[in-house]
C-alpha cells in the first residue's frame, strides 16, 4: 500500500493515528508559579488542536516538582491541578487528534536558580554552561526506584485528566539520557557499569507505566540516536536500547540526538552536515539503520523522526523509504499553526522559510534563536499571531519578564 501524509497508522496498542504528521514536543514555558497549566497554555493547544496534525505531543512535563528544567515547566505528581490538566487535555483533543504528555525529569540539567539541588546517576556536572547548573548529587538506589514510580504515577494522572497517551523523554541529556550515557553514568551497581544496567531505569519506567496504563494506551519514548560526544552513548548501543524498547511494548519511538553540551537536537550548524540538511531529516540515516534492526528482529515499533522536515517532498520521500512512520514538526508549527492541514490538503507544499535574524554573537546565537521561538509561542498563547519580523534582541527582556524570572531567582520556594 502506498503511504502518504494522509495515511492512518495503527500503533501496537491498537490506537490509530489519523495521519502521519505530529506536532513534536516544544518547551512552552507556560506553567504558573505552582507548576500548573495556565489559560495561555490551554489557549495555545486549542489552536494546535485545529492544526490538522494527527498527534500532538506536549512540551516536557516534570514528574517531580523539586526538579524543574526551565521556568514555566508544568509538573504533575498528584491531582492538585486536575481541573487545569483536564481543561488542557480537552483543548488538545478538541480536533480529534491523539494528545500525549511528554514526561520528564531534568536530572543534572536543573538550573540552580530554580532548584535547591540537582540529582543525577553520578556526580558529573554539565560543562559549557558556567553558573547555570550546579554539580549534581548522586541518586541512591531507593531514590531511583522512586523515580520509576513517579513516571508511572504522573502517566496515570494525565491520562485520567483526558490525555490519550504519554511520551517518556529519554533524550537531550535529561535524567534518563544521563543514565544511558557512560559519560554521565559512572555507577557500578545495578543501575550502571554495563550497557544493560545503564538502560535498566528507562526499561523499568516503561514497564511500570505500561502496568499502570494497560495495553491500549499509547506509550512513546524519545531517544537519542547518539550523544554526539566522544565516550558517550554510541549508535550501536542505542540500537540495542531500541530493540529492548520494542520488546517492552513501546508504541512509537521518536528519534533525536544531542544534549546541552552537544546540541544536535537544535539543528545547530556545527552538528548537521549539508548533505543531511538536503535530505531535510536530521536523523534519517539512523532511522534507516534502526528500522532495519527492528525488521530483522521481527519486532513492531513505529518510528517518528523530528528535525529538519520542511517540504512535502522531503516528508513523502522519508515515508516511502519505509524507515519513517511519522513525521515530527516542531518550530514550523510555531510560525504556521495550521501547517499540517495545508500540507494534508495540498494547499501548501512546504513550510515558510522563517528564521530569526542572526545575532552574530557566536556564543549567544543558539540561545537567541531559542528565545525568539519562545516569545512566538507566548504570542500564540495570548491569542496573537506569530511575528516573523521580530528582532531577537527584543526577546530577552520580554521573555524574562513573562517567564517571571526578573526579581524571582531568590524565591527559593518556587521549586519546593
Amino acid at each position: 500500500m502506498a503511504i502518504d501524509l494522509t495515511t492512518s497508522l495503527t500503533l501496537p496498542s491498537s490506537v490509530s493515528l489519523p495521519n502521519r504528521l505530529a506536532k513534536s514536543a516544544l518547551s512552552e514555558g507556560l506553567g504558573d508559579r505552582d507548576q500548573a497549566p495556565t489559560p495561555n497554555l490551554i489557549r495555545l493547544y486549542e489552536r494546535w488542536s485545529q492544526s490538522g496534525a494527527g498527534l500532538l505531543i506536549t512540551g516536557n512535563v516534570m514528574v517531580d516538582r523539586r526538579a524543574l528544567g526551565e521556568v514555566g515547566n508544568v509538573a504533575v505528581e498528584d491531582d492538585r491541578h486536575l481541573e487545569a490538566l483536564s481543561k488542557w487535555a480537552a483543548a488538545a483533543t478538541a480536533g480529534n487528534a491523539q494528545a500525549w504528555v511528554q514526561l520528564n525529569h531534568p536530572g543534572r540539567q536543573a538550573p540552580r536558580a530554580l532548584n535547591r539541588e540537582a540529582v543525577a546517576p553520578s556526580k558529573v556536572a554539565v560543562t559549557g554552561a558556567p553558573g547555570v547548573f550546579g554539580t549534581p548529587r548522586e541518586l541512591t538506589s531507593p531514590e531511583i526506584e522512586e523515580v520509576v514510580a513517579r513516571f508511572a504515577a504522573s502517566a496515570r494522572l494525565v491520562v485520567d485528566a483526558g490525555f490519550t497517551g504519554v511520551q517518556i523523554h529519554a533524550a537531550h541529556g535529561y535524567l534518563l539520557s544521563q543514565f544511558l550515557s557512560p559519560l554521565t553514568n559512572k555507577r557500578t551497581d545495578a543501575w550502571g557499569g554495563t550497557p544493560q544496567k545503564r538502560r535498566r531505569l528507562l526499561l523499568e519506567i516503561v514497564r511500570a507505566t505500561r502496568a499502570e496504563l494497560g495495553v491500549h494506551t499509547p506509550i512513546s519514548v524519545k531517544l537519542n540516536s547518539a550523544d554526539f560526544q566522544r565516550g558517550g552513548m554510541t549508535e550501536d548501543e542505542s540500537v540495542e536500547v531500541v530493540l529492548d524498547l520494542a520488546a517492552a511494548g513501546v508504541d512509537l519511538l521518536e528519534i533525536s540526538g544531542g544534549n546541552y553540551e552537544s546540541t544536535a537536537f537544535m539543528g545547530a550548524a556545527d552538528q548537521v552536515r549539508e548533505s543531511t540538511r538536503a535530505r531535510e531529516a536530521y536523523f534519517l540515516d539512523y532511522a534507516e539503520r534502526v528500522g532495519a534492526a527492528i525488521t530483522a528482529a521481527h519486532a513492531n515499533l513505529p518510528l517518528m523522526v523530528t528535525g529538519g522536515f520542511r517540504s512535502t517532498a522531503g516528508m513523502s520521500e522519508a515515508l516511502h523509504g519505509g524507515a519513517v512512520d511519522v513525521i515530527g514538526l516542531g518550530r514550523p508549527l510555531i510560525m504556521e499553526p495550521d501547517l499540517p492541514h495545508r500540507l494534508l490538503t495540498g494547499t501548501a507544499d512546504r513550510a515558510l522559510a522563517v528564521a530569526p535574524r542572526p545575532l552574530r554573537i557566536k556564543h549567544l546565537e543558539g540561545m537567541g534563536e531559542l528565545l525568539w521561538y519562545g516569545v512566538q509561542l507566548r504570542r500564540l498563547g495570548e491569542g496573537k499571531n506569530p511575528d516573523p519580523k521580530r528582532h531577537p534582541l527584543r526577546n530577552l527582556p520580554h521573555y524574562l519578564k513573562n517567564a517571571g524570572m526578573l526579581g524571582r531567582s531568590q524565591q527559593r520556594g518556587f521549586a519546593a
